[in-house]
């Protein structure tokens, strides 16, 4: 669970992850702290230590944009890490509520891709809505309803996704970024909550304070039917309601995987599940 100094332990986190060669410092041997150490941080940003010792013990919880963007730059922090930093740290003056309802016409839009997997995630990672050929591509999973879940409480996941600790690491540094986007969603912390205390794996990840959204990746699965697929990603906003995404995969044209999704479609076509997922909000345990 989140402490009431989330700057600070952003700032902490983020510190430990940078080594001094990465910022042209030197490296002793007899360092005691993994990463930078206050005093550097606070040289590369332009500010006193002790300054930068009260933003991380949450004394000082009022920071400019400069001092902000200094400290940014001197952790290295990307587009997105940054953007999480400036929300961590300045006033928020309205906050998005994450959308939980998927519009009929975009569950007709991913009815009509039947070619492709195609789903809509919220805000948590909640599995809303699904096509025939998504639901198939995760048949082996006990439920179908939360990507986190699935990936950290479902055995079948380390089965399923070829390499298995990037997929964690991404879906981790993804919701980070929703939880950005959605400070005190209920659901985000609800998930969160639940895995930080039933996987070891998620809790560590999550210290980390990666903050990372996903757009488009390759992935490579073992499907139970029809083998090794390896499939292009892309989420897709859906504009009309925020911390929804479209998620679609495709395939090399030609390729095996190509292939693999044909026969999948075959599968797709003679079962008859329903597009729409259950409430995300039964909070069922996923079987082993």
């Amino acid at each position: 669970m989140e402490s009431n100094n989330e700057l600070g332990d952003y700032l902490r986190a983020r510190r430990a992850m940078i080594t001094p060669r990465d910022v042209g410092l030197l490296d002793s041997t007899d360092r005691r702290v993994p990463g930078l150490r206050r005093d550097e941080v606070a040289l590369l940003a332009g500010v006193s230590t002790d300054y930068y010792i009260r933003l991380e013990q949450g004394r000082e919880r009022n920071p400019s944009e400069q001092v902000l963007r200094a400290i940014a730059g001197a952790l290295r922090l990307d587009g997105a890490a940054a953007g999480h930093l400036f929300r961590l740290g300045l006033p928020v003056f309205a906050t998005a509520v994450a959308a939980s309802a998927v519009a009929p016409d975009l569950v007709r839009l991913m009815d009509g891709m039947r070619d492709v997997p195609a789903f809509v995630v919220g805000a948590a990672q909640d599995v809303l809505a699904a096509n025939a050929m998504a639901r198939e591509l995760y048949s082996g999973f006990a439920r179908y309803d939360n990507l986190l879940r699935m990936i950290f409480l479902d055995p079948y996941a380390r089965e399923f996704y070829h390499d298995w600790d990037t997929a964690a690491h991404t879906a981790v540094s993804n919701l980070r970024a929703s939880s950005s986007q959605f400070p005190g969603d209920e659901r985000i912390e609800r998930i969160v909550g639940e895995l930080s205390v039933r996987s070891p794996a998620f809790a560590g990840l999550w210290a980390r304070y990666e903050v990372r959204p996903r757009t488009q990746e390759d992935k490579h699965f073992r499907h139970p039917q029809v083998g090794e697929v390896r499939l292009h990603f892309e989420a897709l906003a859906v504009t009309s309601a925020p911390g929804q995404h479209l998620s679609v995969y495709s395939a090399e044209p030609g390729s095996a995987s190509a292939a693999a999704l044909a026969r999948l479609r075959q599968q797709a076509e003679q079962g008859s599940a329903p597009t729409v997922q259950d409430n995300p909000e039964e909070e069922e345990d996923i079987r082993s």
